[in-house]
């Protein structure tokens, strides 16, 4: 029987940054989403929160900060409600698009935790910036916390920002709800913004103070359900390499072994295109007859049928 599993992950362009923008970004990615299960493929969805946990997390400390009574909320609280708010208009703009075509499936959000090591040195060496700008007394105050604080000028403004730990994600906790779901022919958004970050402490679990990056979650998901493919999406129809030079190449089909020398080689940026090539490879390179593809959220039936994207194979 052919294997039509792939899990699709959706990176922060399809969402936006504000409310009204996510809700209507998200008709984009169902129109992508119902291609698929229209061809016939049993899709899982996971997505970035990069944007949407920083918003949650700023809204939550001012709340502390205008109440005392109330604690700031743990990251971990922040993420679990990202996936809510995301998994919310995901699945209500899928439901509407796959309706529309005449097609009935269910679509369920499955709030998802996953198992870091809290012995990962990512939490030693912090990467992920988020929340709004902070003045110098507000980021010695988190310092003062033992949080970590970056300083940044962009074009959308400078000063101190939080800083926090991106570990590799071990096991998905949820894993068992998420294949009975995609076994009885349903539609599941799992594991968003790389899912929640939960540390083993015998029969419970803790919140961690870091976000996962959301492609290793994605190939780490994709393998769990032995999906045959792993589609990422995102702003670019494929990756480049020595953009701006007369060397300048766009990767289409690779293998894994060519990827490792490109890594090995420094082609990639480290918080961009690096995460989403060795998660294909983590990916494609345990088990078999598998496929990782990298293109953009409106190429990707064509990255499916092989007409676009940068393709990783053994």
């Amino acid at each position: 029987m052919e294997n039509n599993k792939i899990v699709v992950a959706i990176g922060r362009n399809a969402l936006g940054d504000t409310f009204p923008e996510q809700k209507e970004n998200v008709k984009k990615a169902a129109s992508a989403i119902a291609d698929l299960v229209d061809a016939k493929y049993e899709v899982v969805i996971t997505h970035s929160n990069g944007i949407q946990i920083g918003m949650i997390q700023t809204a939550m400390t001012e709340f502390s900060r205008l109440d005392s009574k109330n604690p700031v909320a743990p990251m971990s609280v922040c993420g679990a409600m990202s996936q809510g708010y995301i998994g919310f208009d995901l699945q209500n703009a899928i439901r509407t698009e796959l309706i529309n075509r005449g097609i009935y499936k269910p679509v369920a959000t499955v709030i998802t935790q996953v198992r870091v090591d809290p012995f990962d040195p990512a939490f030693h060496t912090p990467t992920k910036v988020i929340g709004r700008y902070m003045t110098k007394e507000e980021a010695e105050l988190e310092e003062q916390k033992g949080n970590y604080v970056t300083y940044e000028e962009t074009e959308n403004g400078k000063g101190y920002r939080r800083i926090i730990a991106s570990p590799k994600p071990i096991d998905i906790y949820e894993i068992d709800s998420i294949r009975t779901l995609v076994d009885a022919g349903q539609i599941v958004i799992a594991a968003g913004g790389g899912g929640i970050p939960v540390l083993d402490q015998r029969t419970g679990l803790k919140g961690a103070s870091a976000v996962i990056e959301k492609d290793y979650t994605a190939a780490k998901l994709a393998d769990m359900i032995d999906a045959s493919t792993l589609l990422i999406l995102t702003s670019k129809e494929g990756i480049r390499i020595n953009k701006g030079t007369e060397n300048e190449q766009f990767l289409g089909k690779i293998t894994i072994k060519e990827a490792e020398n490109l890594i090995e080689d420094d082609h990639f940026n480290i918080l961009t295109s690096l995460p989403k090539v060795e998660a294909s490879i983590n990916f494609v390179s345990a088990g078999e007859n598998r496929r990782s593809i990298i293109t953009s959220l409106d190429k990707a039936k064509e990255g499916v049928l092989g007409k676009s994207g940068t393709v990783i194979t053994k």
